[in-house]
């Protein structure tokens, strides 16, 4: 297919590589295109942020989590009825897995993907270095696919100069430059959390800058970048398993649980679950019929007292659970699952009551990164998973995080057990992507089948 793309990186973490692109999105959905955005790397929080704010249709690519052909296919099928797609890079262009390869990096996603790269450079001291700094990223790896630069943080004065020395001697296309802008901040919050009731807040700065860049970007030749990207053609990846009958999967969405990669759902949808969702702090009951329940990620810290006081749904989830319901739970949803949590409040909570101890705040991150995934008995019905690509990220940990799986580090000695897995339970840390390792969604649908059954539908 030929789509439109660029991949906005640089060359390190806070050189302003998410502002630019969210103004950017903002600017080009003012045009009236319709966009799509795209994070490299396993982030929630900036495609929740795409999504709700700016209304943009946001996935996440990892080429950690999915081979090459894979990745590709999950870009052309979700970019496939939008005018343009923008991917935004992760840390530095080149920082990949374990901080010693390329492997899961900006580059390696252009690279898979075939896109022109727009390097974002953060210029505050610097003038005549630019020229040396974007010539050492272009020629570190001689297809680095950088084909354009934007100055953040650059004087209006000084931007005419350095557009002429770095387009003369680096032969590159300088789309553009970036004033300081305070007044236009998206603040780094826990977890990266943005509230409801800040949303429109958000909203008026993005059209504020907005509307500045494009008087300071080139966004005429941005999109001619965009549009000579090559074709790009990918094989949908093979799946075997279609249920016979559709299943109701329950899957909690709240402020508490949200964290959600689109990709898991539409795999899900494509062997033929029926997602109900609903909410663990509002819903006095779990949705009629269900065959199922999926506990993602979220904020159950910031809503510990909302959650313990909704007694009725924690009753009905443990009886559920107890009574064979399949569940998969990860991260917040894992730690929901426990007989109590810790809040930021420092305030313990009744939580369901399914797996025994208690889930509490660390002062640190724990087992951050990319780990994969092997498990150490029969789990969900099945004697080997194969490897599974997982992601942690959390400031919580826990007296009891199972024992059912041995989690590795990459390029590192470094490993753990993790998880609590059963027949019919999966529960961990671990951020699992489906499309990494299909075996698992369709383990969890095989329970859920084995489930509805015995329930006599």
């Amino acid at each position: 297919m030929k789509a439109a793309r660029i991949l906005l990186a640089a060359g390190a973490s806070g050189s302003g590589k998410t502002l630019i692109t969210c103004g950017l999105l903002q600017a080009l959905m003012n045009r009236g295109l319709k966009t799509a955005s795209f994070k490299c790397g396993p982030d929630y929080i900036d495609p929740m942020f795409h999504s709700r704010v700016i209304g943009t249709k946001s996935r996440n690519l990892d080429t950690f989590f999915t081979d090459s052909e894979t990745t590709k296919y999950l870009f052309c099928e979700n970019a496939a009825d939008c005018d343009i797609s923008v991917m935004e890079g992760v840390m530095g262009f080149y920082d990949g897995v374990a901080g010693t390869t390329t492997k899961a990096s900006a580059y390696d996603l252009a690279s898979v993907t075939d896109t022109p790269v727009i390097l974002i450079v953060n210029s505050r001291g610097m003038s005549v270095s630019l020229a040396a700094y974007v010539k050492g990223f272009m020629e570190y790896r001689k297809d680095s696919h950088i084909q354009g630069v934007i100055f953040n943080q650059m004087s209006p004065m000084l931007y005419p100069r350095m557009k002429e020395l770095l387009e003369k001697e680096l032969n590159i296309k300088v789309l553009g430059y970036v004033p300081q802008m305070d007044d236009c901040v998206i603040e780094s919050r826990h977890l990266g959390l943005v509230l409801p009731d800040e949303i429109p807040e958000l909203k008026e700065n993005l059209h504020r800058l907005a509307e500045v860049l494009e008087k300071t970007l080139d966004i005429d030749a941005i999109l001619q970048l965009a549009e000579s990207a090559r074709e790009l053609s990918a094989k949908e990846p093979r799946i075997d398993f279609c249920l016979k009958h559709p299943l109701r999967i329950g899957v909690a969405d709240d402020e508490a649980f949200c964290f959600f990669y689109e990709d898991n759902f539409r795999l899900l949808r494509k062997m033929g679950a029926e997602l109900v969702h609903f909410s663990p702090i509002r819903d006095k009951k779990l949705p009629v019929g269900l065959d199922g329940l999926l506990l993602y990620g979220g904020y159950p810290e910031l809503n510990g007292k909302e959650l313990e006081k909704n007694t009725s749904m924690r009753e009905e989830i443990q009886k559920a659970l107890s009574d064979g319901m399949p569940c998969m739970a990860e991260c917040g949803g894992f730690m929901y699952l426990h007989e109590e949590m810790e809040a930021m409040d420092k305030k313990f909570y009744h939580m369901a009551g399914v797996l025994p101890g208690r889930a509490y705040r660390t002062p640190r991150l724990n087992r951050f990164g990319y780990v994969t995934l092997i498990q150490n008995h029969s789990v969900l019905g099945c004697e080997t998973l194969g490897e599974i690509p997982a992601h942690e990220f959390h400031y919580f940990d826990s007296e009891n995080c199972g024992k059912a799986f041995h989690a590795a580090k990459p390029e590192s000695m470094r490993n753990w057990e993790c998880i609590h897995g059963t027949e019919t339970m999966l529960a961990g840390f671990p951020h699992l992507y489906y499309y990494g390792n299909p075996k698992v969604a369709e383990a969890f649908l095989k329970e859920c089948m084995k489930y509805h059954s015995r329930r006599g539908e």
